[in-house]
């Protein structure tokens, strides 16, 4: 049985590299993210320096949530071979330590690792890509009217009176406020009958409210307003789920948003989908541990393939883009939320702990 002692130093050499790899991820994450931003917004006219970085600095957390099983496999790959290295697990096996001990510290470092990302990276990436998005917004905001049918949200609303299909260029405060947004209200014969432009469209109880406005009518001059109305029936919690990206939502409100969106009649799935992600990401984190052993336990007298090592590799990135890939369908409504954001972890678990067992146990 393993003591208390070792069990702590091998947990402390875990969580060591980890934060080491965390904060050097971080740290070109962000680099490249300031690199690119700036390269794309530079030449607007309400582009500043401090502005790009604050952007780049509020982005940085949520691309760090996206990296975190990479981060782990990574993290518990370098661990591994550097106690090889040291002959470090070869006294704790010759010490009667099975390979299911030494690796207990590790899957609970994961395992807390996963933990810390769901309850606080995650609440801290989603109102930084929210107030990134507000920067991001008054650097390109009035620098082009065109709304792109390809990567602009589109709804539509219709009302007693009129019939209104809604574009803008960028989604803010979780589907309720839209930036750039331009409004086309349809006559009784489905052709366009009048366009207004706004800066800002905030959606309130029973209208938008919008501010500064331009109207397009056919044979008048464009106006000017400081504010207008257009009457709606939408609810936020429809407009939520059909704008609002999941990723912008903090986990422990999206039980709240899965219930409001049902009591609507609302599918949900993609809010359900991030939810059931979330809750597995911990025991996700353990899979891709339990795969780095799988490569990085061979004596360091026999060497550490390459072939081997570059294998965990694969089959990290590879479960990383299954997940990924039933995510997809889990948010479309093919496969149920909880069964596609638990499947991958599962078979993952099986096919490390199985292999362990070959090698291990014979």
């Amino acid at each position: 049985m393993m003591g208390w002692t070792l069990g702590r130093y091998f947990f402390l050499r875990y969580a060591v590299i980890t934060t080491w790899f965390f904060v050097g991820i971080y740290a070109l994450v962000f680099l490249i993210d300031f690199t690119e931003f700036s390269s794309r917004t530079s030449g607007l006219p309400n582009f500043t320096f401090t502005a790009a970085l604050a952007v780049s600095a509020l982005r940085v957390p949520m691309i760090m949530q996206q990296t975190v099983p990479f981060v782990a496999l990574f993290a518990a790959m370098a661990t591994l071979i550097s106690l090889n290295r040291k002959y470090e697990l070869v006294i704790a096996r010759s010490a009667g330590i099975s390979a299911w001990q030494f690796l207990r510290p590790a899957c609970i470092g994961a395992l807390l690792f996963g933990m810390l990302t769901v309850g606080i990276l995650n609440p801290l990436a989603a109102w930084g890509l929210m107030r990134s998005e507000y920067l991001e917004t008054d650097i390109r905001s009035g620098t082009s009217n065109a709304v792109s049918a390809f990567s602009a949200p589109w709804i539509r609303q219709k009302t007693d009176t009129t019939d209104t299909i809604i574009g803008a260029r960028a989604v803010l405060n979780g589907g309720l406020e839209l930036s750039d947004a331009v409004f086309f209200e349809l006559d009784e014969a489905g052709d366009i009958a009048e366009r207004k432009d706004a800066k800002r469209a905030v959606l309130r109880d029973g209208y938008w409210e919008l501010t500064e406005v331009r109207r397009f009518r056919e044979g008048s001059r464009p106006e000017t307003l400081d504010s207008d109305r257009i009457a709606t029936n939408l609810k936020p919690e429809f407009v939520q789920e059909r704008l609002a990206r999941p990723e912008t939502i903090p986990f422990f409100d999206l039980p709240g948003k899965i219930e409001v969106a049902r009591s609507f009649g609302l599918s949900a799935n993609a809010f359900a989908m991030q939810f059931h992600s979330l809750v597995a990401l911990p025991l996700l984190l353990v899979a891709m541990t339990l795969i780095a052993a799988t490569v990085s336990m061979r004596f360091a007298r026999m060497g550490q393939s390459s072939t081997m090592i570059l294998g965990g590799v694969l089959a990290g990135f590879l479960l990383y883009v299954v997940s990924v890939l039933v995510k997809a369908f889990g948010n479309a409504g093919f496969v149920p939320p909880f069964v596609a954001a638990w499947l991958p972890v599962i078979v993952a678990m099986f096919f490390g702990v199985t292999f362990l067992l070959y090698r291990e146990d014979g």
